[in-house]
């Protein structure tokens, strides 16, 4: 299974997270926006993800790619690390596609109580910078993704294998 096999459904884009900005570190604080999430779309959705391209952080870490409530309803994810032109390199829409689909695999993992693994191919080993995003797979490992479909039986959500 590479893929969450639950419908999809997308929200109108909403204004940029103003209410999270930190002006000494010029970054966005997740957790805010994480919030945010989920006291304004708890309506009938499985899970609800926000994608964002402003820089994210929480006060113990330099920056995250993203955050997910674990066992919980919502996850953020920023796209801003994930573009190479962050680095100062050329663009490339096909890597960052491909980084941004592990990221909101790996959050929205959380969000059905996956932790991080051990083995670094899974999508939901820890990665701390683009290079450990870049050698992992958008897959879960066998055990993450036993747990994922014992979830899903769990919650009554239909499953593909």
């Amino acid at each position: 299974m590479d893929t969450l096999p639950v419908p999809v459904r997308v929200l109108p884009s909403i204004e940029s997270p103003v209410y999270a900005f930190d002006p000494d570190r010029k970054q966005y604080y997740s957790t805010k926006i994480l919030r945010y999430i989920v006291n304004s779309h708890s309506d009938s959705a499985l899970r609800t993800i926000g994608i964002t391209a402003v820089d994210l952080f929480i006060p113990i870490l330099t920056y995250v790619f993203g955050e997910a409530q674990l066992d919980g309803k919502a996850a953020i994810v920023s796209g801003a690390r994930l573009k190479q032109e962050y680095y100062g390199l050329k663009p490339d829409k096909r890597l960052y596609v491909e980084r941004l689909f592990k990221e909101l695999m790996h959050e929205l993992g959380h969000t059905f109580g996956l932790t991080h693994c051990d083995l670094s191919y899974c999508v939901m080993h820890l990665s701390n910078n683009v290079i450990g995003i870049d050698k992992k797979t958008a897959a879960f490992c066998e055990n993450h993704k036993d747990q994922l479909i014992n979830k899903l039986k769990e919650l009554e959500i239909p499953y593909g294998k």
